[in-house]
């Protein structure tokens, strides 16, 4: 697309007063208006011939595997005239969704070659799927009289993942910490259920591994040396309902369940485990099946990424039924979800105490700091001793939902959100250790 600029059209009316007093004083002369405008459509016809030409014009973009919410990503892009002259100077503009804040154009200049690289910094603003639509281009001729526009089509997506660049670090320095745990045989029988090898018994070792029968026969005492066993099923139920999406210090609940479903994910993928991320509101959403190995991990964190915000409470009737009927072995259920009274917590036990029939479940939610503050609050009004009350009766109530999943044989997880993941972490490990699954 060509069209003239601003330039172009000063020009033009540059001459306009000597028309109009042609056209008043001296009609004869009329050939002298009629030349200033030849000149100036000449003018212009030079520039546009004399301009990059938009046929000799392309452009790659390539955008990153993943992006992070509030973390800049770079988007690399390489623009290339294949023939004729260059522009001094190139503008760009990237067109995109609403999990993409709108980026400014941006003007280039140099060339390597025919070859300009360039790189955008992408910053979204949400989890979900970003897309970038299309990439606007425009330069000028030598004269500045025209420029050329380049609109192409690019409908790339990428998905929005919460901030976990510090789950591979984290997990790893987690897991060294315990790396003996999986990874290494045990001496003790209570870390490990699956047998591993027999040797020679030395003092310090636990009597109990003992093996009475091979130390007869062999006529020394010899121990049995055991290992964790793997390939256990870790099913991380989200609920992005209407309470999970309330903000909790600036981030949704849900956010941060998943930074720290994320965390323990690549633990358990690394230690051996299968995993899978299940999503739900008012009825089921995405799900993940069952992931192995640590090369899985970028899958687990774009079906992470496709747990879009719901306004929606959770239906816990149909999507804890929805997944006991995908599981056909025992598993650990890690349900990230929060309620507000008993009453909204009463279809929640219900559904849970069926998953404790045959899996474990644990139960992990943020501990609601502000009901405490209110509670804790020395009373100076008669508004703050009614807030006081009504806090410390809804604590309660929490508290009488967290001992009925206690009755049921729920392990439960309730702390604030800086520590969650590492809580998360622990706990599983923990399980891992006494053989629960």
């Amino acid at each position: 697309m060509i069209s003239p600029t601003l330039r172009a059209i000063f020009l033009m009316l540059a001459g306009l007063p000597l028309m109009v007093v042609i056209a008043l004083t001296r009609p004869e002369l009329w050939i002298i208006s009629a030349g200033w405008i030849a000149a100036i459509v000449s003018l212009v016809a030079v520039d546009t011939l004399l301009a990059a030409s938009v046929r000799h014009y392309s452009a790659k973009v390539t955008l990153p595997p993943l992006l992070y919410v509030g973390s800049e990503d770079p988007a690399e892009l390489e623009l290339t005239f294949t023939e004729g002259p260059l522009p001094e100077r190139i503008e760009i503009q990237l067109e995109t969704n609403s999990f993409l804040p709108a980026l400014p154009p941006q003007g280039l200049r140099g060339w390597d070659g025919r070859v300009r690289p360039h790189t955008i910094q992408l910053v979204p603003s949400r989890r979900g799927m970003a897309e970038v639509i299309r990439l606007w281009s425009r330069w000028q001729g030598p004269l500045g009289l025209i420029q050329k526009r380049h609109i192409q089509p690019l409908n790339l997506q990428v998905p929005v993942t919460p901030n976990v660049r510090w789950v591979r670090d984290e997990a790893i320095r987690m897991f060294s910490r315990d790396a003996e745990f999986g990874i290494k045989t045990q001496i003790e029988r209570g870390d490990g259920s699956e047998f591993d090898a027999l040797r020679e018994f030395a003092s310090g070792m636990d009597r109990r591994a003992i093996d009475w029968k091979h130390s007869a026969r062999h006529r020394h005492l010899l121990a049995k040396e055991f290992k964790t066993e793997r390939n256990h099923n870790i099913v991380f139920a989200f609920d992005t309902g209407r309470l999970m999406s309330e903000p909790l210090g600036g981030v949704p609940k849900i956010d941060r369940a998943i930074t720290a479903g994320l965390l323990l994910s690549y633990v358990s993928l690394r230690s051996g485990d299968r995993t899978m991320l299940y999503g739900f509101s008012a009825r089921p959403g995405v799900s993940s099946g069952f992931l192995t190995g640590t090369s899985s991990f970028p899958k687990a964190q774009a079906i992470a990424a496709e747990m879009d915000y719901s306004d929606d409470e959770a239906n816990f009737t149909l999507a804890l039924s929805s997944l006991a009927g995908r599981l056909e072995r025992r598993s650990l259920i890690i349900i990230f979800s929060d309620f507000v009274d008993t009453i909204s917590a009463e279809l929640m036990l219900e559904n849970v105490k069926r998953l404790t029939d045959r899996h474990l479940v644990l139960f992990a939610t943020f501990e609601d700091a502000a009901l405490s503050q209110l509670a804790d609050a020395p009373p100076e009004t008669t508004q703050d001793v009614a807030r006081a009350v009504i806090a410390d009766t809804l604590l309660a109530e929490r508290d009488v939902v967290f001992r009925r999943l206690q009755r049921m044989g729920v392990q439960i997880i309730e702390t604030r959100p800086e520590q969650f993941g590492a809580e998360l972490v622990s706990r599983y490990l923990q399980i891992k250790r006494r053989d629960m699954l």
